[in-house]
């Protein structure tokens, strides 16, 4: 059941009560035990050495102006990091309650994370994702703008989530550079492609559903086994995903004809964006006469 349209705050998360809200959102929306939930003491630290927890609150649901942990429906946290001698932002989990999705909620948060970015001078941020997933690849690649070139079989090693249904937890690197032509076209709702599409890779629709029976996993963990070998294969000849799109299976889940929606990753030649060195090696005085 959606929830009704309301007014949504974004802000950061603060205190003891909202950042145990995202612990206890880990097993409500992932199924996450114990081993692979990350802890209250670690949403603190993250927060205290430049990295990110903005939470998402409906404000029909506390009696504080500004939303309270009652009100926390959704989150984005990222960690800090430096790679290539610059400073970046690894986005490792992003979660909207079931109720509140398809509303924007989750690219809402990306832009939060993105504005505050962008104020401390950090061009890029990271993160991984299940090439599985079509929702999310296309809010990822169609409406974000992240670029994507390497893939990790089985990333995490099997975890307890229940979306992943006990197989390798395959991802996807996701590349965002937040200051680039090719994001601002994007968040301008203007096609994200910047370079010919070269090939394309097909998620099927119904993948997910087949991921959740016994009868039809082996399905999914052939369609897996495919789009890893595809992945690999693109990305040894030096390719990136630049798109995604969707598109009409034709089929249902019971062959009778009507609609699931495929994912179409569309992939081409892609070349990084110029950044400016944000770290630099301090240079030592010459004592040379």
């Amino acid at each position: 059941m959606k929830a009704p349209a309301q007014k949504i705050l974004i802000r950061r998360c603060q205190g003891f009560d909202e950042f145990d809200v995202c612990v206890r959102m880990q097993t409500e929306i992932w199924g996450y035990d114990v081993r692979d939930t990350i802890p209250l003491r670690e949403f603190i630290v993250i927060e205290r050495i430049g990295g990110q927890v903005f939470g998402a609150f409906d404000l029909a649901r506390s009696n504080e102006p500004g939303g309270d942990g009652k009100s926390l429906i959704g989150f984005a946290m990222s960690m800090p990091g430096v790679k290539d001698g610059q400073a970046y932002l690894h986005s490792h989990m992003l979660a909207v309650l079931p109720e509140y999705r398809d509303m924007g909620i989750g690219r809402k948060l990306k832009l939060a994370q993105r504005q505050d970015a962008l104020a401390r001078g950090i061009q890029r941020m990271e993160w991984t994702f299940d090439p599985l997933e079509i929702k999310n690849a296309y809010l990822n690649v169609a409406r974000l703008g992240a670029v994507v070139h390497s893939y990790t079989p089985n990333f995490y090693g099997v975890f307890s989530s229940r979306l992943q249904a006990g197989l390798p937890t395959d991802r996807l690197h996701a590349e965002w550079w937040m200051n680039s032509p090719r994001v601002d076209s994007a968040l301008n709702g203007e096609p994200a492609l910047s370079s010919e599409v070269v090939e394309t890779i097909v998620v099927p629709g119904a993948v997910q559903a087949w991921k959740q029976s016994p009868v039809t996993l082996s399905e999914a963990e052939a369609v897996q086994s495919e789009v890893r070998r595809r992945f690999l294969d693109a990305f040894t000849r030096g390719l990136t995903v630049v798109g995604f799109t969707k598109e009409n299976s034709g089929k249902k889940l019971n062959g009778s004809g009507g609609g699931e929606i495929n994912g179409v990753y569309q992939l081409g030649f892609w070349r990084r964006p110029e950044v400016p060195q944000l770290l630099k090696a301090a240079r030592q005085p010459s004592h040379e006469a």
